[in-house]
């Protein structure tokens, strides 16, 4: 059984850009999460205690937590139940993480709102898994291998994109950029948010950096009379997939 002693566990790296919050503070358990999830494509934040990490819920806006019960300042199951209790936190999905392997104890925090609950030493194969299942159970565009909106489809596995019938051909950061517009069509997405998503938030880059990505993007994906799938909206950021006519 392979355990939180692996350095790494087997599993195959492809983009998912979804967000993971660990809140851990454990340092050396908190590194190995972070260093897992990221092979596997996630964004990861991290807060070592309750009170951060009820700040970066508000801040980051996570697909997923990852919390711990025995934290300082403020418990975990106490966050858990704080975060159940307001209505923009209240669906997403909680894994908690724990040395208390009772019966009661696991009633107890799948009682306060956890979604799932995981016994420390766990194995980190089985942990993504679960951390892909509540995914794709909550938000299923951030693990769907296939992205479609319009005529434009991104297939993960492939790392291939086309319009149509033809293959549109885009640099690393113009397919991740499109990856990332692609999860949330429809919604708009401000500078700030492409470059946490795209780049990452340790990312030496201003928010110009995005303009000129999306012009390159804009220019691999139109041909011809093909209408522009990314909207600009002014003040904002951008928006994919909301044609106004």
């Amino acid at each position: 059984m392979t355990t939180m002693a692996d350095a790494r566990a087997d599993i195959v790296p492809h983009s998912l850009g979804a967000k993971v919050l660990v809140v851990e503070d454990e340092a050396p358990l908190a590194e190995v999460l972070r260093y897992n999830l990221e092979a596997a494509g996630f964004l990861v934040v991290h807060a070592a205690n309750g009170d951060d990490a009820e700040l970066l819920v508000a801040e980051e806006r996570p697909d997923l937590i990852l919390l711990d019960w025995m934290l300082p300042s403020v418990s975990g199951i106490e966050i858990c139940r704080r975060l159940r209790n307001r209505s923009e936190t209240r669906h997403v999905p909680i894994i908690m993480l724990t040395a208390r392997g009772e019966e009661a104890d696991r009633v107890r925090g799948l009682a306060t709102g956890a979604d799932d609950y995981v016994v420390k030493p766990f194995s980190l194969p089985e942990l993504m898994a679960r951390v892909k299942a509540l995914l794709r159970r909550a938000s299923p565009e951030r693990v769907a291998e296939v992205l479609s909106a319009e005529d434009i489809t991104l297939d993960r596995a492939a790392h291939r994109v086309t319009r149509g019938t033809r293959e549109v051909r885009l640099g690393p950061t113009e397919y991740r950029l499109l990856e990332f517009l692609m999860q949330s069509p429809g919604r708009v997405l401000s500078r700030a948010q492409l470059l946490d998503g795209v780049w990452g938030r340790d990312a030496f880059v201003d928010e110009r950096t995005v303009d000129v990505h999306i012009g390159r993007l804009r220019k691999a994906l139109i041909r011809g009379k093909e209408s522009d799938p990314i909207r600009t909206v002014r003040s904002a950021g951008y928006v994919f997939g909301d044609r106004q006519n």
